[in-house]
């Protein structure tokens, strides 16, 4: 089969975002790639998952961006690293298939939620699709690690009724986790709250990896100086992506974590609500 045919079949909607897809823009010129990104009228998608009740208010819609410039550890979708594992989708019909969805999201209180990968590697369809979806009245929201958060104007960000904004550890531990330094996302952050854009924090605990009391501490710290966090969500570390490394051929240095227990994740999120924060 073709690439453009292979294209043509592949179905946006997805059964879980922990579905393996690779090579959908196979046959995709460097020169389109580079225009896509200029333009936004074309975005490269993992998938489209409904129904989600975890990724913001809601029941949501879920659009899944491929490329993303971290390499986070332990990472559960590794697949949506290369923009070329995404399947290239016309802004049109991206808007298309949200427009299906209006309705419903509507009634059960939910509403878009751009993630990734991570969808500010493509931000001009980002912002498209954004604004597409503000235009019919459907509530917006990213969730990004705001490593390039300076791509997006302050009127840009006013087409995003919420972010979900990963705080993956401190400072001193972050490229050893990331691939990159954290200064981006934490400025990110305060921009975030002079702008009172609401936020919900993403911590994605790992036992032995970001789970140390006097990290959480400071993490609690500077979130609570923000104006503007609705809530901070502890993500229990889960091992749900790791098929993917091994098919991959990415080598996975977490095979021996297992999940935290309700122990700690009840401690972390104290941590959290000691500084007055609400925490999950």
């Amino acid at each position: 089969m073709s690439d453009q045919r292979l294209q043509q079949c592949t179905p946006l909607e997805a059964g879980s975002p922990y579905e393996l897809r690779v090579n959908l823009a196979n046959g995709v010129s460097e020169s389109a790639v580079k225009k896509a990104l200029k333009t936004g009228d074309i975005g490269f998608l993992h998938s489209f998952t409904t129904g989600s009740t975890v990724d913001g208010p809601g029941v949501r819609l879920v659009v899944w961006t491929a490329g993303c410039l971290w390499r986070c550890l332990y990472c559960h979708n590794p697949d949506t690293w290369s923009m070329i594992n995404g399947l290239p989708v016309t802004i049109e019909r991206a808007v298309e298939e949200l427009a299906k969805y209006r309705h419903g999201l509507n009634v059960m209180s939910g509403g878009l939620t751009l993630s990734g990968g991570e969808p500010l590697m493509q931000d001009r369809f980002a912002v498209r699709l954004l604004t597409a979806a503000k235009k019919i009245g459907v509530h917006t929201a990213i969730e990004t690690n705001g490593y390039l958060s300076d791509r997006l104007t302050d009127k840009e960000l006013a087409q995003i009724d919420l972010v979900l904004l990963g705080l993956k550890t401190t400072p001193a531990r972050h490229v050893q986790l990331t691939g990159k330094e954290m200064g981006p996302t934490l400025e990110f952050a305060r921009r975030l709250s002079r702008l009172r854009r609401r936020i919900w924090i993403r911590f994605v605990l790992v036992p032995g990896l970001t789970d140390d009391p006097d990290d959480i501490e400071q993490l609690a710290e500077f979130a609570a100086d923000l104006d503007a966090v609705d809530r901070v969500e502890v993500l229990p570390f889960h091992q749900l992506g790791r098929f993917k490394w091994e098919q991959l051929e990415i080598d996975y240095k977490l095979n021996d974590v297992q999940p935290p227990t309700h122990e700690t994740h009840e401690r972390v999120c104290e941590q959290f609500r000691a500084v007055g924060l609400t925490a999950y």
